[in-house]
């Protein structure tokens, strides 16, 4: 019986994909800055998808502003719990910054029926008045972006200083994307249907691992 080799330490698992991501990208890899690579590279590793690396768009220095708010400490919005649990709570500690959703919240659930609205936009109205929420992840309602462009353009909160606009689907997803664009805010996107939770984690990961820097797998 052949007994396969195969790689088992989890350090090592990442540091070769991310190799081989790298590998295959190719040429395509020049036309990114040495802080944009590593966020698609992310998001590669998590979606095996290399499309991603033609549909992703950096706007209003996204990165540094992204930066800037996570080094001083802010809350991070992000549009479903499934976010929130799968972002580095070291990395996210380390700066005295928080993610939250209020998709869940009790009276966002009531407004929501009672207004017949969706809770992903509810949750937005509710999350865009706090002053401490400077980072929109948003991977799974593309109301919830439109409703932070209405909030930003009627003058209802400050500019934030990143929003990662990933919804995924075939209703609004790639239009409400399209739509945030003309803004001009400090905004990271994926263009057409594509995107979804795992992808807004991964973006985020690529932007605080610049700052934070991890000591093993699990940091």
């Amino acid at each position: 019986m052949m007994i396969m080799s195969y790689i088992k330490v989890p350090g090592d698992i990442e540091k070769r994909s991310f190799e081989i991501i790298e590998e295959e990208l190719g040429d395509k890899a020049r036309k990114f800055s040495e802080s944009e690579m590593p966020i698609v590279k992310r998001i590669i590793h998590t979606s095996a998808d290399f499309e991603y690396a033609d549909l992703i768009e950096f706007q209003n220095n996204a990165i540094e502003s992204g930066l800037k708010a996570l080094e001083k400490g802010c809350k991070i919005y992000c549009d479903t719990n499934m976010i929130v649990n799968g972002l580095s709570k070291p990395a996210l500690s380390k700066y005295n910054c928080s993610a939250y959703c209020l998709v869940s919240d009790k009276e966002v659930i009531e407004e929501a029926k009672k207004e017949g609205l969706t809770r992903s936009i509810v949750g937005m109205r509710k999350a865009g008045k706090d002053p401490e929420t400077k980072v929109f992840i948003l991977g799974n309602a593309p109301t919830a972006l439109y409703q932070l462009k209405e909030m930003i353009e009627n003058g209802e909160i400050e500019k934030p200083a990143l929003v990662i606009g990933v919804p995924v689907g075939f209703v609004g997803a790639a239009e409400s994307k399209e739509e945030f664009k003309k803004l001009g805010i400090p905004y990271i996107t994926i263009n057409g249907r594509k995107g979804g939770s795992a992808i807004g984690v991964a973006i985020l990961h690529g932007i605080i691992y610049q700052i934070y820097k991890r000591e093993g797998f699990h940091a």
